[in-house]
């Protein structure tokens, strides 16, 4: 199974970001899909999750009000506005084990490779 990330790069403080993730339609249409980030000596958090048909969402409090999950089918977005230095982190998507929004990465069951998003202040 293979999700491919793409969208990270670098971005003054206050910017916006597109983070996109595709998956094989046959892994992720049932299936909740989420978004996940390890900042530099960081461990691992919960970003944004979405349920099986988009319908519902789920956000940390850290990104809530500034970052928007959607998806479409098999691939999952990740539109991220007033950007923070506190925000630079490799960004992971990742589908869940089942169809809801899942919020800890033990009921997320794929993972993607990651992509870096650098916020300079």
């Amino acid at each position: 199974v293979q999700l491919q990330a793409s969208g990270g790069g670098l971005v003054q403080a206050g910017g916006s970001l597109r983070l996109s993730c595709t998956t094989s339609r046959r892994t992720s249409s049932n299936n909740g899909m989420g978004w996940f980030r390890q900042g530099p000596e960081k461990e691992r958090e919960f970003v944004a999750g979405v349920n099986w048909n988009g319908g519902n969402t789920v956000y940390a409090d850290s990104v809530k009000g500034r970052f928007t999950i959607s998806r479409d089918r098999a691939t999952v977005y990740l539109q991220m506005a007033d950007l923070k230095p506190e925000d630079t982190a490799v960004y992971y998507c990742a589908v869940a084990r089942g169809a809801w929004m899942a919020t800890t990465a033990r009921d997320y069951q794929y993972w993607g490779q990651g992509t870096l998003v650098t916020v300079s202040s």
